[in-house]
């Protein structure tokens, strides 16, 4: 048989936990703001695009392509990428300031965007909050060795660490 005091803690515990998830409701519910402005507000959890701290025209360029799963490869593969200059990807510059790059498993290149973030890390993707799906996360760019990585974890998987070497001036 229960006692009433094992009673009143279950039934405090049932209450306290029925207010917690009332709260927890409340909390994701917006009231229409009473303000006169006519500007529109963002949308909440949207952040507003912040420019990266690499330029578009730094990545333009013609480039050996080559990829690793594995960081001890990464020098290896950088020399990989450098032999593929007899047949380089070509980064263009795009119509609105962007790069023509292909997103993964597309076989169209599009112009896409470099995109900074507020920790500090710079996204190439479709127009869009950065860090997208779609995106790829700039690991490291000295001016002549990109990495990148996709944010897609099955994209990532497949393609590894992207390593892009500059390749030399054609004479």
């Amino acid at each position: 048989m229960i006692s009433s005091r094992n009673a009143r803690t279950v039934a405090n515990l049932a209450i306290a936990s029925a207010l917690s998830i009332l709260l927890a409701a409340c909390s994701g519910m917006s009231l229409p703001s009473l303000s006169s402005s006519s500007a529109p507000e963002p949308e909440p959890g949207v952040a507003p695009e912040m420019p990266a701290t690499i330029r578009s025209d730094e990545i333009v360029g013609r480039w050996g392509l080559a990829s690793f799963q594995n960081p001890n490869d990464r020098a290896r593969t950088e020399a990989a990428a450098r032999g593929q200059c007899k047949q380089p990807y070509v980064i263009g510059a795009g119509a609105s300031g962007g790069v023509v790059m292909h997103l993964a498993d597309q076989a169209t290149p599009q112009e896409l965007r470099l995109k900074g973030s507020p920790s500090g890390k710079n996204y190439i993707g479709p127009p869009g909050p950065a860090g997208g799906e779609q995106d790829r996360e700039i690991v490291s760019f000295d001016g002549r060795v990109l990495i990148t990585r996709f944010i897609d974890k099955d994209a990532g998987v497949r393609y590894g660490n992207m390593v892009y070497v500059r390749c030399a001036p054609r004479a």
